[in-house]
Order: structure tokens, then sequence, then C-alpha cells
């Protein structure tokens, strides 16, 4: 794989992987006479400690709430020796699968480990196969405070599943109010 490549996949500069070539970091690379940096699949394993803390909000009313959250998030990192790369605050609804903060850091594949106080803070549903996807591209999904018992999670997934239909009927509600102004305008226009 070309050195440009692999540094993409690593989520750093081109510049800084060609430092790396030159000083002799990437053991198996080698040079062709063409001039071109040639890394082998088996030095493409590994990935730097890229460490992201997210704290999340469902709503504008708990703005403060994310930095006590990410003063959690700190103290934790501080406590297992993680070095924080990028603090992520963002206000939105765990059922949003449009976050701009989240995707861009999922979309980036820099990091190596993303750090959660809760599952749902993260995600509301889905939370598994969030976490098989990001392993398998090398990724760890740490929570904090994981749910004591299945009595916790049930818990947690029937509100959510709550929260979830009154939002869908309240969504409903207001298409089929636009709906029926579209058509009456329709109407008069006619």
């Amino acid at each position: 794989m070309k050195l440009s490549v692999w540094a993409k996949k690593l989520g750093i500069g081109y510049r800084a992987a060609w430092d790396m070539y030159r000083r002799g970091e990437i053991p198996l690379a080698y040079k062709l006479p063409s001039g071109m940096i040639i890394i082998p699949e088996e030095e493409t394993v590994g990935k730097p400690d890229y460490v992201v803390c997210y704290a999340r909000v469902s709503s504008s009313q708990n703005r403060k709430n994310p930095e006590t959250r990410m003063e959690r998030l700190n103290a934790f990192c501080s406590a297992s020796g993680c070095i924080i790369k990028e603090s992520v605050r963002e206000c939105a609804s765990g059922l949003n699968d449009k976050r701009p903060k989240l995707c861009k850091i999922l979309s980036s594949g820099k990091a190596a480990k993303i750090i959660v106080e809760h599952k749902d803070r993260l995600t509301r549903f889905g939370f598994n196969y969030l976490q098989i996807l990001l392993t398998n591209q090398g990724c760890e999904i740490i929570v904090i405070n994981e749910a004591e018992n299945s009595r916790d999670d049930l818990l947690q997934d029937m509100v959510s599943i709550i929260t979830s239909f009154c939002a869908g009927i309240y969504g409903q509600r207001r298409c089929e109010r636009k709906t029926e102004t579209i058509i009456r305008a329709l109407e008069n226009d006619s």
C-alpha cells in the first residue's frame, strides 16, 4: 500500500508519515526505484491511540450538563492513563442519526477509542451494532457506567421505545397538517 494511503488510514498527514518512514519507524516499509514508498499490509494493523470523549445531552435545557459529563470523562481518562485528543459536546436527541459531531468522529476514522458515560449517550438503539462495526474498524467504545443488571437495560429500552413512538406520532401529526395545508392551498388555487 502506498504511504499516502497508509497515512490516510491512520488519520495522519502524509508529511508525518513520510517523517516516520525517514526515521525508520515503519520497519517493513521500502522505496521503489520510482521513489514510491510502499507499506506492507502487516504494518497497517495498529493505529495510534486517538482518544475521543463524547458527551451528548438531549435538549437545550440541559446545556450545562455536558460540561459536568465532560469533567467526569476527563477524570476517568486521567485515572486510566488515556490522553484525550478530542473532546466533543453535542446537543441532540439520541434517536437522531444525523448528529454532525458524532458523524464527523465516525467518518474520520481517526478514533482508536471513543469514551462515553452511558451507552445511551452514544445512541438510544443499536449500540451493539455500532460497537461491532467500530471494533472491526479498530476503534474501541469505552462505556464508563455500564448498566448494573439486565433490569436497567430493559427499563432503558422501554423508555427509548416509548420516546421513539411519541416522536413518530407527533411527527406524523405535523406531516398530516402540512399535507392538509398543501391540499387546501392547491384547491384554493384551482
